[in-house]
């Protein structure tokens, strides 16, 4: 059993430390893979659902319908890992660039940085005097100095940049779970399209749920919102893989 968190000293007495821990706890919001995993798994869900019912409406044998499901399901997945990783490895290298443009600028010009960062404290209404003592301070530190830097003209921490592997598998692992959630009907002995389709909305309504816990939304809003949207892009192509279907025809 996991026991409380600390809140007094050695002597019994509140510590203010603990308090403010306590009161401040907050989410990893800067993890390279929520964004991937949760984008990818929705576009899984729903460009498959819309490849199958498209398929589906054009009066194909559900054998048809199953290969397009998983087709679209190995094709998305390449293609989205391949994308988050080549966004976000540009988006590195990018941030790593301005990084040795800072670093070289510390190196050369030392006493104008300082300046800078000091006037960057002013502006945030530190005194002049205390800003400079400040500023003084952190650039004894090259490396400490670097990821002030990059916080105060960059808004990145150098430690902390995404990384692409992560990117790219997050999105890969995602958008195959949820691109085969409407092939596993068909794949279970269904010869019918309904089947696929509940079983999809439902899906998008659980990870609609699921990134509720994640946001100030509530549950049900936003796996409803998630799962209108799927069903309304699912009912599109169905309309066009029907009209598409008798033209051929």
């Amino acid at each position: 059993m996991t026991s409380a968190p600390r809140t007094t000293t050695a002597e019994g007495t509140p510590d203010p430390a603990a308090a403010v821990e306590a009161h401040h706890v907050h989410r990893d919001v800067n993890g390279g893979w929520l964004r991937p995993a949760v984008f990818g798994a929705m576009d899984g869900l729903v460009s498959n659902l819309g490849l199958m019912t498209g398929v589906a409406g054009s009066s194909a044998a559900p054998q048809t319908v199953v290969i397009a499901g998983l087709a679209g399901l190995a094709a998305g997945a390449f293609s989205m890992a391949a994308g988050e990783y080549t966004s976000v490895a540009s988006q590195r290298e990018l941030v790593q660039a301005e990084l040795e443009v800072e670093r070289r600028e510390l190196r050369r010009h030392p006493e104008d940085e300082k300046r800078e960062l000091a006037a960057a404290y002013e502006a945030r209404g530190v005194q002049p005097e205390l800003a400079a003592q400040v500023a003084e301070q952190i650039s004894r530190d090259p490396e400490q100095a670097l990821e002030v830097h990059a916080h105060e003209e960059l808004g990145v921490n150098p430690a902390d940049l995404p990384s692409p592997t992560v990117a790219a598998v997050s999105s890969f692992a995602a958008f195959s779970v949820g691109a085969a959630v409407p092939v596993l009907p068909y794949l279970s002995g269904a010869g019918v399209l309904w089947p696929a389709v509940v079983v999809a909305l439902l899906g998008l309504f659980l990870c609609g749920a699921v990134v509720a816990n994640v946001t100030a939304r509530s549950w049900w809003y936003s796996g409803l919102r998630q799962m209108l949207l799927g069903g309304a892009a699912a009912a599109v192509t169905y309309g066009l893989g029907t009209l598409l279907g008798v033209a051929v025809a």
